[in-house]
């Protein structure tokens, strides 16, 4: 598969300013040295604590800010001038975290979905609420459902809604920014499969951020964990869940409560905090809540490289680390298995 979407060295840093004369402190690097790709046709999950950079990255990806340093390039094409800028927006769109701020209170459903075409002058004015009715079919509503206004619906009806909002160009990749975290787990459900459902009929590419790791496994199909900034480590959903090769993925696993009190106990569990992002650590960023640290840990900053085919990490020892238990993780198959019996009876209950 083709590169859809090529980020290569992404960065943010944001000055930190103080005193009367506003002079620069410091700088917070919320983004420092991105780079990743997506296939057409995929998905790809960007997974990490809060804090750690994804949302920024997604907002750079999107160029709703700009970077400090790196390059974006789509289809090829790098994203830098206002033509290029103007073609991204029509064939990348986003579906925001918040249902409840994410829609114009103003605005009935209909004029919200139809907005986008008209920006980019897409047919006329019959064509385009023709086309508003086709969506809310897509997504699971009524056609009268336009004339509402988004108070008048629940936030699972109102991410809906956003979901069409986002499909009204036809855009060839979504970014999902956390975009049932605000949901109920079984508006979740129904909604991850309608994203699900979408892809595999319009071919569409995700950049999906999330923090719950079953709904990570159900969607994507690679994932790449962020830490501090960064990516840590990237590779296949199946194995990087099956064998992780960097101490903060086994660490985000570990985690994921387990059902059997007997499991517990044997799983280490990660401490310490987050260092900030002012002033991170010298070379590893994750030694300071590492259980495997070692002094060149603590000196060189090691580089994202392959250690199995289609994976890649950003540890010293990523080889040399202890066997991973891959029950610490069975829980997400069930519980991912529980949404999709959610949604399929919700599915039914509406055909019935």
């Amino acid at each position: 598969m083709s590169a859809l979407l090529q980020v290569e060295g992404l960065a943010k840093h944001y000055p930190v300013k103080h005193g009367v004369l506003d002079r620069a402190q410091g700088v917070v690097r919320a983004v420092d040295g991105v780079s990743f790709a997506i296939a057409r046709g995929e998905t790809l999950a960007l997974v990490g604590e809060s804090g750690c950079g994804k949302s920024t990255t997604a907002r750079l990806v999107l160029r709703l800010i700009e970077p400090t340093a790196g390059t974006i390039r789509f289809d090829g094409v790098e994203v830098s001038g206002a033509a290029e800028l103007r073609a991204l927006r029509r064939r990348v769109q986003v579906v925001f975290q918040d249902p409840y701020a994410s829609l114009n209170p103003r605005l009935r459903v209909g004029e919200a979905i139809a907005e986008p075409m008209e920006v980019h002058g897409i047919g006329d004015a019959r064509s385009r609420a023709d086309r508003v009715k086709e969506l809310l079919g897509l997504v699971g509503l009524a056609p009268f459902h336009a004339q509402r206004y988004p108070h008048e619906f629940s936030g699972g009806q109102r991410q809906r809604i956003g979901i069409a909002r986002a499909l009204a160009v036809q855009p060839e990749l979504v970014v999902c920014d956390e975009p049932v975290s605000a949901l109920d787990v079984s508006i979740q459900a129904q909604v991850v499969n309608l994203l699900k459902d979408l892809q595999g009929r319009f071919g569409l590419s995700y950049l999906f951020i999330a923090h719950d790791l079953a709904v990570v496994r159900h969607m994507a199909d690679r994932v790449a964990v962020m830490y501090l900034g960064q990516i840590v480590e990237t590779g296949p959903k199946r194995t990087l869940f099956a064998n992780p090769r960097h101490p903060y993925t086994r660490a985000l696993l570990a985690a994921i409560p387990h059902p059997d009190p007997r499991r517990r106990g044997r799983v280490q569990h990660l401490g310490g905090d987050v260092p900030s992002p002012m002033n991170p650590p010298p070379g590893c960023r994750f030694h300071t809540r590492c259980p495997y640290a070692q002094a060149i840990c603590r000196e060189q900053a090691p580089p994202l490289r392959e250690v199995a085919p289609g994976q890649a990490s950003a540890c010293h020892f990523a080889e040399d680390l202890p066997r991973f238990d891959a029950a610490v993780g069975e829980g997400i198959a069930p519980r991912a298995a529980e949404r999709l019996a959610l949604y399929a009876a919700a599915k039914a209950r509406r055909a019935g």
